[in-house]
Order: structure tokens, then C-alpha cells, then sequence
């Protein structure tokens, strides 16, 4: 099987996480595909394949060489966003894109006026919806790539490498990807997420991230009687979200700015849920934001009484730039990597966060590498076959060049 025919069966899985769930995965669906996908490495004769019973998948493809080399790893997750249905994705290819329009179906155009990144990929063969779906190379891509490299190194024996591992799990949308995953089994030195975006993406910072659940209590009364005695929980959920500033919104910032964002709401006269994101890349920055939430909290209560705001603040994951510093040859190794595949390199800030992150701060150090999805988490998106042809080149030069690194 070929990069892209693994990647398009790969997105005829429905395998859309979900935030309030209780379970691991948080959506039964995510194991079907997971078994699917275990079932593939094992037919391309990968070692040590297995799979827990929360979905995790771990492999090897063993070393080639004697030589002493460190044992290092590719990582990956399955499930798809929250945003946008991943159900029924009818993915196409459209065949040395020319730069102009591309009609996704009756009504739905996907426009380099609206999206000017097409314009970089005229030439190349894109894959996208029929834009009523999201596609899913966030981060069905990445494990394709990662997938097919194993293969060409399995085939091409004059590469030598040590024993490299990879690794697919679920929940990554939700936070909850790296939670269970086991970092001890995984023995690797250092690894590598492929779950960027656009060719040359290499990160190494990400936002520090928390989530955030707001409960306001109401108390209803007839309204021919309310004066006095109505709590509307729904005026209050919109009063408590005025005083976010709109300089701090992921609609009005960008680069090393954090925002909040405002999830949702679900809210009735007596009771109302906000649910937000806080992100921000300086660590005093962050704490003091989810103080600034606690604060409009007890103001709140203040005014109409004790216990008519509650906050729940979770903290998600931290910035991995701070484990990454004191290993910097974990990147040297990438950029080598990207040169020798004719990739330029763009090494910026993630303005999210991904598996990585968790890992690093749990020993495992995890930067991130581009997959080539764009435009992910909603029906636009698109990945470039020449793109993900890259990022295969890229990992196997990674392998190549960590079974040299110390000559």
C-alpha cells in the first residue's frame, strides 16, 4: 500500500474524540480504527506490535546495524477535532492544482481569496473534502508518513539505523493523548510528534494551556414576580464573558499572544455552563490569566451572592521549549533532516500545543514536525501529496542521520 491510498483508507474512519467524555478513548469509534491500524503494522511485518485496551499502539522496526545507536520514536494521533464532523468524509484528489478556485461540491468553494495558502501548493496534487466534512490529516497524515517511512527503511536495508519505535493514540484533540501513554515502554531517548501543519513546520515552543469550566447558578421566577428574587444564570453567563477583553481572543491575536476562548455556552434561567481555553506561552503570563478568570469569579459572587459562580481550571499541558533547551541536538538533528530533503525549515511557535508538549515534561523529548495538513478542523482542509512525500523523505533521513550523529 502507497502513502496516499494509506492515507485516503485512513480517512474513511470516523474517528472523532469528544470532549465530556468519561471513557479512554473518549469515543468507542476510535478503537475500531485503531484495530484496523494495528492490524496493518503487523502485515508489514513491523516487531513488537501490540495494542492496549485504551487504544494505544506501539511498534518497532528493528535496527539494521550492531552499532550502538540511540533507540528513538515517531508519534502520532487518530482521533479528528471536535470542531467538525468527521463522519463520511469523501476525500479527493485534484491533480496538479493551477491555483484558482476548487468547488468541494454545489455551493462550497474552497478560494485562495479567502485560504491565500493554496497559492504556495500550484503544481502539487492536493487532497480535500467535498466540504461538509473535515479530512483528517490532523493527524491521519502523520501516520501515514510515519507508516510509509518504516516501510522504505524496511526495504532499503542499505540505510542503517537503530531500533526505532512509533507509537498512535487517541484523544489528542481533547488534551488527553499523552495521559495514558506509556512513556516507559515506548524506550526511546528522545521522539518526535509529525502532527505540524504546513511543509517545513518545525516547533519546539507551544502555548501553556488550561480548560476552564464555568457554572453559574440561577434562580428562576415567574417573570410577573421576578423583581427581587429572579437569578437569570443566562445573563449572567453573558455578563461574566464581557469581561474578557477582546485584545485577548484568538481572533485578535497572533504569534506569542495568548488569548481566552470562549468554547461555549449552555445556559438556562437556573443554570448556565461557559467553557473556555486559556492559552498563553509565558508560564507567569498564563498563571496570572487563569487568576484573572478566579477574579471575575469572586466579583461576581460579590455582587449576587455567595456560590453563583463556580471555576473549574484544569491545567492541559505546559511549554515543551523549556524540556527541549538542554537537548537541542534532538533539533540539530531535524534541520539536517529538512536540508537533505530540500525543505526549508520554518521553526515558529505552535500556537496550540500537541502530545509532544505532555511528553516532554514527563521525560520524552518531543518536538514537532510538519505533517502538511492545512486549514485542519474544518471542512477547507487540505494536505499536499508532495508535501507528505517530504515528510517521509524527512523521517527516514532523521533515522539515517541519528544512526551517524556521534561518528
Amino acid at each position: 500500500m502507497k502513502l496516499v491510498d494509506r492515507f485516503l483508507s485512513y480517512t474513511k474512519f470516523d474517528t472523532q474524540s469528544a470532549e465530556d467524555s468519561q471513557t479512554v478513548p473518549s469515543t468507542p469509534k476510535q478503537l475500531i480504527f485503531a484495530k484496523y491500524l494495528k492490524e496493518e503494522l503487523e502485515n508489514e511485518g513491523l516487531d513488537d506490535v501490540e495494542m492496549d485496551e485504551m487504544g494505544y499502539i506501539y511498534a518497532t522496526l528493528k535496527a539494521n546495524t550492531k552499532k550502538s545507536i540511540p533507540t528513538i520514536g515517531f508519534i502520532s494521533h487518530y482521533d479528528t477535532s471536535t470542531d467538525c464532523s468527521g463522519a463520511n468524509i469523501k476525500a479527493r484528489i485534484v491533480k496538479n492544482y493551477d491555483g484558482g478556485d476548487i468547488v468541494l461540491s454545489e455551493g462550497i468553494v474552497s478560494s485562495p481569496k479567502k485560504f491565500p495558502e493554496l497559492l504556495e501548493h500550484r503544481g502539487e496534487d492536493l487532497i480535500v473534502t467535498d466540504g461538509t466534512t473535515l479530512l483528517g490529516a490532523d493527524d491521519k497524515a502523520g501516520i501515514a508518513e510515519i507508516v510509509e517511512a518504516m516501510c522504505y527503511l524496511r526495504d532499503h536495508d542499505e540505510i542503517k539505523h537503530g531500533d526505532i519505535r512509533i507509537a498512535f493514540n487517541p484523544d489528542e484533540e481533547i488534551g488527553m493523548g499523552a495521559h495514558h501513554f506509556d512513556v516507559e515502554k515506548f524506550g526511546c531517548e528522545w521522539a518526535y510528534t509529525m502532527d505540524g501543519g504546513d511543509i517545513g513546520d518545525l516547533e519546539y515552543e507551544n502555548f501553556n494551556a488550561a480548560g476552564v469550566k464555568v457554572y453559574i447558578k440561577g434562580v428562576s421566577v415567574h417573570t410577573g414576580y421576578a423583581k427581587g428574587k429572579m437569578v437569570n444564570a443566562s445573563r449572567l453567563a453573558c455578563e461574566f464573558n464581557a469581561h474578557i477583553p477582546e485584545t485577548d481572543i484568538p481572533e485578535t491575536t497572533e504569534g506569542y499572544q495568548g488569548f481566552y476562548h470562549l468554547l461555549g455556552i449552555e445556559s438556562h434561567t437556573e443554570g448556565a455552563k461557559l467553557s473556555y481555553l486559556i492559552r498563553d506561552h509565558d508560564r507567569e503570563k498564563f498563571e496570572n490569566r487563569k487568576q484573572f478568570i478566579e477574579k471575575i469569579a469572586q466579583e461576581m459572587n460579590q455582587k449576587y451572592g455567595e456560590g453563583t459562580v463556580r471555576v473549574e481550571l484544569k491545567d492541559q499541558y505546559y511549554n515543551m521549549k523549556e524540556k527541549i533547551d538542554p537537548n537541542m541536538h534532538v533539533i540539530d538533528i531535524v534541520l539536517k533532516a529538512m536540508q537533505l530533503a530540500g525543505v526549508p525549515p520554518k521553526v515558529e511557535p505552535i500556537r496550540g500545543g500537541t502530545d509532544g508538549a505532555q511528553l516532554s515534561f514527563r521525560g520524552l523529548p518531543c518536538p514537532n514536525i510538519f505533517a502538511g495538513g492545512v486549514n485542519f478542523h474544518g471542512p477547507y482542509e487540505f494536505v499536499s501529496v508532495q508535501v507528505m512525500e517530504k515528510a517521509v523523505q524527512v523521517i527516514t533521513h532523521i533515522c539515517e542521520i541519528t544512526a551517524a550523529y556521534n561518528d
